[in-house]
């Protein structure tokens, strides 16, 4: 077994172990998943040490802002998987799942109280960050989070990257230094640790097993039904390896072709920790065969070239890492404001705030982006693939942004429509790569452009008939746009 880097841990409040206590407890949030997974790592480390069972809890919350039955369903059947994972081995996995809203309040604290160490995840996004740092507060025993969430760790980086060059050439400066410290594939393989019957009878009776719930039935602040694909690691391991065999080989060509599906699908099981990104990595490097050895000696920040790898795998690891991993660089340095428009580099904010008395002709409230009920047949196709689908074809996502900029009453305004549709209908919403797309449309590791236009100023404009000409979207628009005006769900 392999440690766990120093790096990727940190203390999360003053409080000691207390090794003479029952087991060690890792509150698993956000990598939910049994395999690579740093933080699990790390509680067996600890396990190990003292000689102690683990309890693996994992929770679902449901008093949170977007909350739905598609969201609620996603993470179901990661807790199904999970519950199959650990029932061969050496854990006690314990889901729960709030059936009423704040049920599970004091469960993490009542653990505690029996915990020689309490492991969580670090995940720098959403209410989490704000959720571990309350719980730890309350807590009188070592609570530590853990970084499973990139190739390169959170903390090796010590600033905001301004644009995806910027951060390339610092990753390719500095990646080199932590490709020899994956986490293990299996933490639990070959470990030998006593093992928990239960949990006591009064924490199990008020706070039981949930991982058989249904999200129908659960609280939820938007009705959004699920999304027509399951979430959880088998699905997961299942688009990677359909990825792999048979989308990568026509990734180049293919990938901003919204009628073609060549993308990885992977962001929503990376988002809820049902894929690691080290395990994507792991398969495709094995497919390329490749090793270190074949890493450019120099870090030009290009797109290609530096990997060693061939031009597909090449043009996905800029999405997969470097597109990825600089949303989570901006989130963990800018934890108040990343999701905000007050986080927009200033030439853009300056050009934004410049024109935001432009006259917006069409202007749509919300009602009407949402219902897909705008002039344009091709962004009430986008619309209407993130409303079913929970996901939309990453180009059209870029003109789907644009679109809600020029049409919406204020760039303000255009932000707070962007994040709110995003964060409700997409299963890899209330993300830190998720946010990067949304404030990209805003000027974020962008230039300013010329010439300047109305309403857009010098951030980049983009138009539905400019996008018709580049890429083939008439299936698309004929498998999205009902003939006859539809409701929301139909």
């Amino acid at each position: 077994m392999k440690r766990v880097p120093e790096i990727r841990v940190r203390a999360a409040n003053a409080a000691p172990a207390r090794p003479d206590r029952a087991f060690v407890l890792y509150w698993m949030i956000a990598a939910r998943r049994s395999r690579r997974n740093f933080a699990l790592q790390r509680a067996v480390e600890h396990a190990v040490t003292l000689g102690r069972p683990i309890v693996v809890l994992e929770a679902l919350r449901t008093g949170y802002r977007w909350a739905s039955e598609r969201l609620h369903r996603f993470v179901l059947d990661g807790m199904a998987d999970n519950a199959d994972a650990f029932a061969r081995r050496p854990v006690l996995y314990h889901p729960f799942v709030e059936r009423t809203e704040g049920s599970g309040s004091g469960l993490v604290e009542t653990l505690a109280r029996d915990a020689a160490v309490v492991v969580t995840d670090e995940f720098p996004c959403f209410f989490l960050p704000r959720m571990v740092e309350r719980t730890a507060a309350r807590l009188d025993v070592l609570l530590e989070t853990v970084d499973s969430n990139g190739l390169l760790p959170l903390r090796a980086a010590s600033q905001v990257y301004p644009t995806a060059y910027a951060f390339r050439r610092f990753l390719q400066k500095t990646l080199p230094d932590h490709l020899d410290a994956f986490p293990d594939e299996d933490p639990l393989e070959g470990i030998d640790l006593p093992r928990l019957a239960r949990l006591p009878e009064a924490v199990v009776r008020r706070w039981p097993e949930g991982a058989t719930a249904d999200a129908a039935s659960l609280p939820e602040e938007a009705h959004v039904p699920p999304a027509p694909f399951r979430g959880g690691a088998r699905a997961g391991a299942a688009a990677l390896q359909a990825f792999l065999d048979l989308r990568l080989p026509r990734y180049v060509e293919a990938r901003n072709r919204p009628e073609e599906e060549v993308t990885s699908g992977l962001s929503p099981y990376l988002h809820f920790g049902h894929v690691s990104i080290h395990d994507v990595f792991t398969r495709l490097a094995s497919r390329e065969a490749w090793f270190p050895g074949r890493l450019s000696k120099v870090a030009k920040g290009e797109r290609a070239g530096w990997w060693g790898m061939g031009p597909e795998a090449e043009s996905f690891l800029d999405e997969a890492i470097t597109w990825r991993e600089v949303g989570y660089n901006f989130a963990h340095l800018r934890p108040s404001d990343h999701d905000r428009f007050e986080s927009l580099p200033e030439w853009a904010k300056r050009s934004l705030l410049a024109h935001a008395g432009d006259a917006r002709e069409p202007l749509y409230r919300l009602d009407r982006f949402e219902s897909a009920a705008t002039h344009d047949p091709l962004w009430n196709a986008a619309q209407t693939q993130l409303v079913r689908e929970g996901r939309m074809h990453n180009y059209l996502r870029m003109l789907w942004g644009k679109k809600i900029l020029q049409w919406a009453e204020s760039p303000q305004q255009a932000a707070e429509i962007l994040v709110h549709l995003n964060n409700k209908y997409a299963l890899d919403g209330r993300n830190p790569n998720s946010y990067s797309g949304i404030f990209w449309v805003l000027g974020r590791y962008d230039r300013p452009w010329g010439p300047e236009r109305p309403v857009f100023g010098t951030v980049r404009y983009m138009s539905s008939e400019n996008t018709a000409r580049k890429v083939p979207v008439k299936a698309y628009l004929k498998r999205y746009v009902p003939a006859e005006p539809r409701g929301l769900f139909s």
